[in-house]
């Protein structure tokens, strides 16, 4: 699929040459330091004397959706959900909880229009809020995602005039933006720009309104509304296509003279890995525009992998996908590499996993990393150890000088210092 807007040529005010970013497997730009000086609970300086530092949370964004978790946060008897996500118990929601707590530090939030909003003016405001406030008191960032899409789009919003759809647009993004503002500042603001003017799957309000304003317009639609409303957001300009298509729409957004935050990068990999070569290719590509990349939507199997001659991944409809043993392995693998080779690229910035579990992922496939009674495959054995062993400051023995300071090394993130007395200092390390 191509984007139909032709190949701009590059501006060199605009962008950087490609191989810009050193790969670094050291991570020495993931690491810092701080010096602060330690208070005892009167407030006063703790000289010579040791202490403990501990890490409390990473500046990288390791994320995973929060969908799963809504409906049992908002007090589901039975911890059911709705069809898409399954159902189960309330001791199956707990575990899953807590599994997720143990790794990711930041969530993504569903925002779709058509589910958000079913019906005009009913928006489903009061059990997103509850569930975003759940995950930001366990200290968990949040995105919401998508405020502009072509697809899971209110009924009652086809038909309508190009007009009345973009005022409609409008004020759905700036309502939602400001709602949340304060506990959702990062959004993908629009998701699927490429495809958007020439969506075919499925009838819907914003392709007519994308072909009518074309893609830079609809870009600057979302973001606009979203900055007035949220002056502090950060917004995601979020695409799967990694064809040159995309790089075209980038481009053509920042001549329009439109700011991205974030350049969105989707890696559902159910046709199979991509492999280190690959994303390096890609990553060298779209780190070229010096925009902070997030990989937004990544997804790997631990199954069989969906047949090469799809082109639609939503054309492979099978009622079992199941998890095999060797998948498993496979997955643990590619999934090691795959954060890796992410987390030593400088230009990025967050991952996000789409999904924890296989009861419910997209498509029906094993590409959790829990099992569908929410045991932990090898994949999710193997990301823990990287992100709170090996890539984390667990609690350690130090010793304050004379006044009172201690030098705290690591991963950039927050840091707590406790002294003897049990005061604890917080520390940023940037």
């Amino acid at each position: 699929m191509t984007c139909g807007c032709g190949i701009i040529a590059p501006v060199s005010s605009l962008f950087t040459s490609p191989g810009t970013y050193v790969v670094d497997p050291t991570l020495a730009h993931r690491r810092g330091q701080a010096v602060v000086t330690v208070l005892d609970a009167a407030g006063k300086p703790v000289a010579d004397a040791p202490v403990t530092v501990e890490q409390t949370n990473h500046q990288f964004l390791f994320g995973n959706i929060g969908f799963e978790l809504i409906d049992w946060i908002n007090g589901s008897s039975d911890g059911a959900q709705d069809e898409q996500w399954g159902s189960g118990s309330a001791e199956y929601y707990q575990q899953f909880a807590d599994r997720w707590l143990e790794v990711f530090n930041s969530a993504t939030m569903p925002f779709y229009w058509g589910s958000f909003e079913p019906e005009q003016g009913k928006p489903h405001t009061a059990p997103l809020m509850k569930a975003c406030q759940w995950f930001a008191d366990r200290g968990v960032s949040l995105k919401g995602h998508p405020l502009v899409w072509h697809t899971a789009q209110p009924s009652w919003m086809v038909g309508k005039p190009v007009k009345e759809t973009a005022a409609l647009l409008r004020a759905r993004i700036r309502r939602e933006v400001g709602d949340f503002a304060g506990l959702v500042d990062l959004w993908d603001a629009i998701n699927e720009t490429v495809i958007m003017p020439v969506f075919t799957a499925e009838e819907n309000a914003t392709t007519p309104l994308a072909r009518d304003r074309g893609r830079a317009a609809m870009v600057r639609l979302a973001m606009e509304e979203a900055r007035t409303a949220n002056p502090q957001v950060k917004l995601i300009l979020n695409d799967f296509d990694m064809s040159t298509a995309y790089e075209a729409v980038i481009e053509l957004v920042l001549e329009a003279g439109i700011r991205i935050d974030y350049l969105g990068l989707q890696s559902h990999q159910h046709q199979g890995y991509w492999g280190k070569e690959k994303l390096l290719r890609i990553l060298d590509r779209f780190s070229r525009y010096n925009i902070p990349i997030h990989f937004t939507e990544t997804t790997m199997l631990s199954g069989d992998v969906m047949p090469d001659h799809i082109v639609d991944l939503n054309d492979w409809q099978v009622d079992e996908w199941p998890s095999t043993e060797e998948g498993e392995a496979r997955q643990a693998d590619e999934l090691e590499e795959w954060y890796r080779t992410l987390v030593a690229h400088p230009a990025v910035h967050a991952i996000t996993y789409w999904g924890l579990g296989d009861r419910g992922m997209w498509l029906n496939a094993p590409g959790g990393l829990l099992r569908a009674d929410a045991s932990p495959k090898p994949s999710f054995e193997r990301l823990k150890g990287l992100i709170r062993n090996e890539w984390w400051l667990s609690a350690t023995q130090r010793r304050t000088n004379a006044a009172g300071q201690v030098t705290v090394e690591g991963f950039k993130g927050t840091y707590a210092v406790t002294a003897p007395d049990g005061a604890v200092t917080d520390v940023v390390v940037p």
